[in-house]
């Protein structure tokens, strides 16, 4: 069956159908991730998923002590918040470290200039490297 990453802290991909921002069509699994360090962790351990759903605001202020597990996969900066641009980044070098394409992808942050912000960095990856 088909998975999609759904990546929002506060939107819960069941409450009032959501998933209408889903890039991949019915039936899939989802499987929500509300962090930087869920995502990476969950695309590290899973592989790549079929689609992606991208929020930008995350409010994931991580704290080193609490997150030694998550540091395995990547450099953590205490006290500095992570977006969904951040995930959108970290998916573009994992993309170009494992020579695979870009799963699909939606958006759907209310912040006009995060989502933009995503929607350029990963226009622009697929654009350059095909």
């Amino acid at each position: 069956m088909k998975k999609l990453l759904w990546l929002d802290d506060v939107r819960d991909p069941n409450d009032d159908d959501w998933l209408i921002f889903s890039p991949i069509e019915r039936p899939f699994e989802v499987h929500w991730v509300k962090t930087y360090g869920d995502f990476v962790g969950w695309i590290s351990v899973n592989g790549l998923p079929d689609g992606i759903c991208f929020d930008h605001d995350l409010g994931d202020v991580p704290s080193i002590k609490a997150e030694t597990e998550v540091e395995e996969w990547f450099s953590i900066q205490e006290g500095r918040e992570y977006t969904g641009y951040d995930c959108a980044k970290w998916l573009v070098d994992y993309c170009i470290d494992h020579d695979l394409h870009l799963p699909e992808w939606n958006i759907q942050s209310a912040n006009p200039i995060g989502a933009e912000n995503i929607r350029s960095l990963l226009n622009n990856f697929q654009k350059t490297y095909k």
